[in-house]
Protein backbone atom coordinates (compact mmCIF):
# COMPACT_ATOMS: atom_id res chain seq x y z
CA UNK A 1 0.00 0.00 0.00
CA UNK A 2 1.53 3.28 -1.12
CA UNK A 3 1.61 6.17 1.37
CA UNK A 4 -0.95 8.88 0.81
CA UNK A 5 0.55 11.95 -0.87
CA UNK A 6 -0.10 15.11 1.11
CA UNK A 7 -1.90 17.84 -0.84
CA UNK A 8 0.23 20.87 -1.57
CA UNK A 9 -1.71 24.13 -1.48
CA UNK A 10 -0.56 27.30 -3.22
CA UNK A 11 -1.46 30.94 -3.61
CA UNK A 12 -4.03 31.27 -6.40
CA UNK A 13 -5.70 34.63 -7.05
CA UNK A 14 -8.72 35.08 -9.29
CA UNK A 15 -12.40 34.50 -9.90
CA UNK A 16 -13.86 31.31 -11.34
CA UNK A 17 -17.24 31.49 -13.05
CA UNK A 18 -18.49 28.00 -12.28
CA UNK A 19 -21.52 26.39 -13.88
CA UNK A 20 -22.63 24.46 -10.81
CA UNK A 21 -24.40 21.15 -11.44
CA UNK A 22 -27.63 20.06 -9.79
CA UNK A 23 -27.08 18.01 -6.63
CA UNK A 24 -24.05 19.81 -5.22
CA UNK A 25 -24.18 22.36 -2.44
CA UNK A 26 -22.33 25.61 -3.05
CA UNK A 27 -19.69 24.63 -0.48
CA UNK A 28 -19.18 21.17 -2.03
CA UNK A 29 -18.72 22.83 -5.43
CA UNK A 30 -16.25 25.31 -3.93
CA UNK A 31 -14.17 22.59 -2.26
CA UNK A 32 -14.02 20.50 -5.46
CA UNK A 33 -12.92 23.52 -7.49
CA UNK A 34 -10.44 24.59 -4.82
CA UNK A 35 -8.76 21.18 -4.91
CA UNK A 36 -8.58 21.28 -8.71
CA UNK A 37 -6.63 24.55 -8.48
CA UNK A 38 -4.73 23.53 -5.29
CA UNK A 39 -5.84 26.93 -4.02
CA UNK A 40 -4.88 27.67 -0.43
CA UNK A 41 -7.83 30.00 0.09
CA UNK A 42 -11.27 30.08 -1.49
CA UNK A 43 -14.81 31.31 -0.98
CA UNK A 44 -18.09 31.77 -2.80
CA UNK A 45 -20.24 34.85 -3.32
CA UNK A 46 -23.52 33.54 -1.97
CA UNK A 47 -25.14 30.12 -2.05
CA UNK A 48 -27.00 28.41 -4.84
CA UNK A 49 -29.37 25.63 -3.71
CA UNK A 50 -28.32 22.02 -4.43
CA UNK A 51 -31.44 21.63 -6.62
CA UNK A 52 -30.40 24.63 -8.73
CA UNK A 53 -27.73 24.80 -11.42
CA UNK A 54 -25.93 27.65 -13.08
CA UNK A 55 -23.65 30.53 -12.27
CA UNK A 56 -21.73 30.32 -8.99
CA UNK A 57 -18.83 32.80 -8.88
CA UNK A 58 -15.98 31.41 -6.78
CA UNK A 59 -13.15 33.48 -5.36
CA UNK A 60 -9.58 32.38 -4.73
CA UNK A 61 -6.82 34.12 -2.80
CA UNK A 62 -7.02 37.91 -2.82
CA UNK A 63 -10.37 37.83 -4.64
CA UNK A 64 -12.01 36.51 -1.46
CA UNK A 65 -11.60 40.02 0.01
CA UNK A 66 -14.31 41.17 -2.40
CA UNK A 67 -16.69 38.20 -2.31
CA UNK A 68 -19.14 40.04 -0.05
CA UNK A 69 -19.60 42.70 -2.74
CA UNK A 70 -21.72 40.24 -4.75
CA UNK A 71 -23.97 39.18 -1.87
CA UNK A 72 -26.24 42.18 -2.47
CA UNK A 73 -26.09 41.94 -6.27
CA UNK A 74 -29.15 41.44 -8.46
CA UNK A 75 -29.54 38.01 -10.01
CA UNK A 76 -31.25 36.45 -13.01
CA UNK A 77 -32.80 32.96 -13.11
CA UNK A 78 -34.59 30.74 -15.57
CA UNK A 79 -37.17 28.60 -13.82
CA UNK A 80 -39.54 25.78 -14.74
CA UNK A 81 -42.93 25.59 -13.03
CA UNK A 82 -45.36 22.68 -12.93
CA UNK A 83 -48.88 24.02 -12.84
CA UNK A 84 -51.74 22.23 -11.08
CA UNK A 85 -49.63 20.84 -8.23
CA UNK A 86 -48.73 22.71 -5.04
CA UNK A 87 -46.16 21.37 -2.56
CA UNK A 88 -45.41 22.30 1.04
CA UNK A 89 -41.87 23.43 0.15
CA UNK A 90 -42.71 25.18 -3.10
CA UNK A 91 -40.40 22.87 -5.07
CA UNK A 92 -40.23 19.28 -6.30
CA UNK A 93 -38.75 17.98 -3.04
CA UNK A 94 -41.85 18.82 -1.02
CA UNK A 95 -45.02 16.89 -0.31
CA UNK A 96 -48.02 17.51 -2.54
CA UNK A 97 -50.63 19.50 -0.61
CA UNK A 98 -53.06 20.42 -3.40
CA UNK A 99 -53.84 19.57 -7.01
CA UNK A 100 -56.10 21.19 -9.59
CA UNK A 101 -57.02 21.00 -13.24
CA UNK A 102 -54.87 23.22 -15.44
CA UNK A 103 -56.57 25.35 -18.06
CA UNK A 104 -54.37 28.40 -18.46
CA UNK A 105 -54.15 30.45 -21.64
CA UNK A 106 -50.89 32.20 -22.49
CA UNK A 107 -52.66 35.57 -22.59
CA UNK A 108 -53.91 35.07 -19.03
CA UNK A 109 -50.44 34.14 -17.79
CA UNK A 110 -48.92 37.18 -19.48
CA UNK A 111 -51.59 39.47 -18.05
CA UNK A 112 -50.68 38.28 -14.56
CA UNK A 113 -46.96 39.07 -14.73
CA UNK A 114 -47.19 42.84 -14.01
CA UNK A 115 -48.70 42.01 -10.59
CA UNK A 116 -45.44 40.30 -9.66
CA UNK A 117 -43.09 42.87 -11.18
CA UNK A 118 -41.52 45.75 -9.26
CA UNK A 119 -41.50 46.06 -5.48
CA UNK A 120 -43.43 43.12 -3.98
CA UNK A 121 -43.59 41.27 -0.67
CA UNK A 122 -42.85 37.59 -0.12
CA UNK A 123 -43.44 35.42 2.91
CA UNK A 124 -40.25 33.34 3.37
CA UNK A 125 -40.88 29.59 3.13
CA UNK A 126 -40.63 27.29 6.11
CA UNK A 127 -38.19 25.21 4.08
CA UNK A 128 -35.45 27.86 4.23
CA UNK A 129 -32.26 28.60 6.14
CA UNK A 130 -33.74 31.59 7.95
CA UNK A 131 -33.48 31.15 11.70
CA UNK A 132 -36.01 31.40 14.52
CA UNK A 133 -34.54 31.34 18.03
CA UNK A 134 -31.25 30.12 16.58
CA UNK A 135 -32.78 27.21 14.64
CA UNK A 136 -33.12 27.09 10.84
CA UNK A 137 -36.74 27.10 9.72
CA UNK A 138 -36.18 23.94 7.65
CA UNK A 139 -35.44 22.01 10.86
CA UNK A 140 -38.78 23.07 12.28
CA UNK A 141 -40.52 22.26 9.00
CA UNK A 142 -39.13 18.72 9.07
CA UNK A 143 -40.74 18.29 12.48
CA UNK A 144 -44.08 19.47 11.16
CA UNK A 145 -43.81 22.78 13.01
CA UNK A 146 -44.87 25.96 11.24
CA UNK A 147 -44.18 29.41 12.68
CA UNK A 148 -45.35 32.81 11.59
CA UNK A 149 -43.03 34.61 9.15
CA UNK A 150 -43.14 38.29 8.37
CA UNK A 151 -43.36 39.33 4.70
CA UNK A 152 -40.13 40.63 3.18
CA UNK A 153 -39.78 43.35 0.57
CA UNK A 154 -38.02 42.25 -2.62
CA UNK A 155 -37.84 43.65 -6.13
CA UNK A 156 -38.60 41.81 -9.36
CA UNK A 157 -36.89 43.90 -12.02
CA UNK A 158 -38.15 41.83 -14.95
CA UNK A 159 -40.42 38.80 -15.29
CA UNK A 160 -40.86 37.05 -18.64
CA UNK A 161 -42.80 34.02 -19.79
CA UNK A 162 -40.45 31.98 -21.98
CA UNK A 163 -42.75 29.05 -22.69
CA UNK A 164 -46.15 27.66 -21.72
CA UNK A 165 -46.96 24.10 -22.74
CA UNK A 166 -49.85 22.41 -20.98
CA UNK A 167 -49.01 22.23 -17.29
CA UNK A 168 -45.39 23.37 -17.69
CA UNK A 169 -44.24 26.99 -17.77
CA UNK A 170 -40.78 28.47 -18.13
CA UNK A 171 -40.05 31.96 -16.85
CA UNK A 172 -37.04 34.29 -16.63
CA UNK A 173 -36.71 36.37 -13.46
CA UNK A 174 -34.36 39.27 -12.81
CA UNK A 175 -34.57 40.09 -9.11
CA UNK A 176 -33.01 41.58 -6.02
CA UNK A 177 -31.15 39.79 -3.28
CA UNK A 178 -33.37 37.68 -1.03
CA UNK A 179 -35.97 36.75 -3.65
CA UNK A 180 -37.32 33.20 -3.33
CA UNK A 181 -38.12 31.88 -6.80
CA UNK A 182 -40.09 28.94 -5.36
CA UNK A 183 -42.27 31.37 -3.43
CA UNK A 184 -42.79 33.30 -6.67
CA UNK A 185 -43.74 30.03 -8.41
CA UNK A 186 -46.27 29.17 -5.69
CA UNK A 187 -47.71 32.70 -5.69
CA UNK A 188 -48.07 32.66 -9.47
CA UNK A 189 -49.84 29.30 -9.26
CA UNK A 190 -52.30 30.58 -6.68
CA UNK A 191 -53.00 33.70 -8.76
CA UNK A 192 -53.70 31.44 -11.75
CA UNK A 193 -56.10 29.43 -9.60
CA UNK A 194 -54.43 26.07 -10.14
CA UNK A 195 -51.37 26.11 -7.90
CA UNK A 196 -47.79 25.50 -9.00
CA UNK A 197 -44.37 24.49 -7.76
CA UNK A 198 -40.80 24.92 -8.93
CA UNK A 199 -39.33 21.95 -10.80
CA UNK A 200 -36.06 23.39 -12.14
CA UNK A 201 -33.96 26.49 -11.53
CA UNK A 202 -30.89 27.82 -13.34
CA UNK A 203 -29.04 31.00 -12.44
CA UNK A 204 -27.73 32.90 -15.46
CA UNK A 205 -26.46 36.15 -13.97
CA UNK A 206 -25.02 37.54 -10.73
CA UNK A 207 -24.43 41.29 -10.79
CA UNK A 208 -22.50 41.98 -14.00
CA UNK A 209 -21.27 38.38 -14.29
CA UNK A 210 -22.92 36.13 -16.88
CA UNK A 211 -23.24 32.35 -17.21
CA UNK A 212 -21.87 32.63 -20.74
CA UNK A 213 -18.27 31.47 -20.56
CA UNK A 214 -18.68 29.71 -17.20
CA UNK A 215 -16.88 26.39 -16.84
CA UNK A 216 -18.10 23.09 -15.40
CA UNK A 217 -16.23 20.93 -12.90
CA UNK A 218 -15.99 18.20 -15.53
CA UNK A 219 -14.29 20.60 -17.94
CA UNK A 220 -11.80 21.63 -15.26
CA UNK A 221 -11.05 18.02 -14.38
CA UNK A 222 -10.31 17.29 -18.03
CA UNK A 223 -7.62 19.99 -18.11
CA UNK A 224 -4.08 19.65 -16.85
CA UNK A 225 -3.67 21.51 -13.54
CA UNK A 226 -1.09 23.89 -14.99
CA UNK A 227 -3.62 24.94 -17.66
CA UNK A 228 -6.52 25.57 -15.27
CA UNK A 229 -5.48 29.12 -14.24
CA UNK A 230 -6.39 30.23 -17.77
CA UNK A 231 -10.01 29.70 -16.70
CA UNK A 232 -9.74 32.33 -13.97
CA UNK A 233 -10.94 35.89 -14.38
CA UNK A 234 -8.81 38.55 -12.66
CA UNK A 235 -9.40 39.54 -9.03
CA UNK A 236 -11.18 42.74 -10.06
CA UNK A 237 -13.84 40.83 -12.04
CA UNK A 238 -16.09 41.26 -9.00
CA UNK A 239 -15.59 45.02 -9.00
CA UNK A 240 -16.53 45.99 -12.55
CA UNK A 241 -19.58 47.99 -11.45
CA UNK A 242 -17.48 50.31 -9.24
CA UNK A 243 -15.96 53.60 -10.49
CA UNK A 244 -12.23 53.40 -11.18
CA UNK A 245 -9.36 55.74 -10.37
CA UNK A 246 -5.68 55.55 -11.38
CA UNK A 247 -3.03 56.82 -8.97
CA UNK A 248 0.45 58.02 -9.76
CA UNK A 249 3.36 56.20 -8.15
CA UNK A 250 3.63 58.53 -5.13
CA UNK A 251 -0.10 58.35 -4.34
CA UNK A 252 -0.09 54.59 -4.93
CA UNK A 253 2.69 54.21 -2.35
CA UNK A 254 0.67 56.14 0.24
CA UNK A 255 -2.56 54.30 -0.52
CA UNK A 256 -0.89 50.88 -0.38
CA UNK A 257 0.38 51.68 3.12
CA UNK A 258 -3.11 52.49 4.38
CA UNK A 259 -2.98 56.26 3.98
CA UNK A 260 -5.58 58.50 2.28
CA UNK A 261 -4.96 60.20 -1.05
CA UNK A 262 -6.55 63.10 -2.92
CA UNK A 263 -9.80 62.30 -4.73
CA UNK A 264 -11.36 64.01 -7.73
CA UNK A 265 -14.71 65.68 -7.03
CA UNK A 266 -17.91 63.85 -7.94
CA UNK A 267 -16.90 60.33 -6.92
CA UNK A 268 -18.82 58.59 -4.15
CA UNK A 269 -19.25 55.14 -2.63
CA UNK A 270 -16.80 52.30 -3.12
CA UNK A 271 -14.07 52.97 -5.68
CA UNK A 272 -11.61 50.51 -7.23
CA UNK A 273 -8.08 51.85 -7.18
CA UNK A 274 -5.24 51.12 -9.64
CA UNK A 275 -1.68 52.18 -10.33
CA UNK A 276 -0.11 51.50 -13.73
CA UNK A 277 -3.11 49.31 -14.52
CA UNK A 278 -2.61 47.13 -11.44
CA UNK A 279 -5.33 46.74 -8.82
CA UNK A 280 -4.35 48.12 -5.42
CA UNK A 281 -7.69 47.63 -3.68
CA UNK A 282 -10.93 49.39 -2.88
CA UNK A 283 -11.30 52.75 -1.20
CA UNK A 284 -14.09 55.04 -0.01
CA UNK A 285 -14.26 58.83 0.29
CA UNK A 286 -13.90 60.07 3.85
CA UNK A 287 -15.54 63.08 5.45
CA UNK A 288 -12.37 65.02 4.62
CA UNK A 289 -12.93 64.50 0.89
CA UNK A 290 -9.95 62.20 0.52
CA UNK A 291 -9.92 58.57 -0.65
CA UNK A 292 -9.30 56.16 2.21
CA UNK A 293 -8.21 52.53 1.73
CA UNK A 294 -10.78 49.95 2.83
CA UNK A 295 -9.44 46.72 1.39
CA UNK A 296 -5.99 46.29 -0.10
CA UNK A 297 -4.69 43.39 -2.18
CA UNK A 298 -1.26 41.81 -2.28
CA UNK A 299 -0.94 40.43 -5.79
CA UNK A 300 2.22 38.86 -7.14
CA UNK A 301 3.85 41.06 -9.78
Amino acid sequence: MQPKVKKTWKQVDGVLLLDKPIGLSSNDALQKARRLFSAAKGGHTGTLDPLASGLLPLCFGEATKFSADLLDADKTYEAELKLGVETDSGDAEGLVIATATVDVEKSRFLALLPQFTGAIEQVPPMHSALKRDGRPLYELARQGIEVERQPRAVTIHALELLELAGDLARIRVSCSKGTYIRVLAADLGRALGCGAHLTALRRTRVGDLELTGAVTLAELEAQAEEARPSRLAPVDALLSSLPRVELDSAAAERFSHGNPVALAAGLAGKIRVYAAGRLLGVGEPGSDGRLWPKRLVQLAV
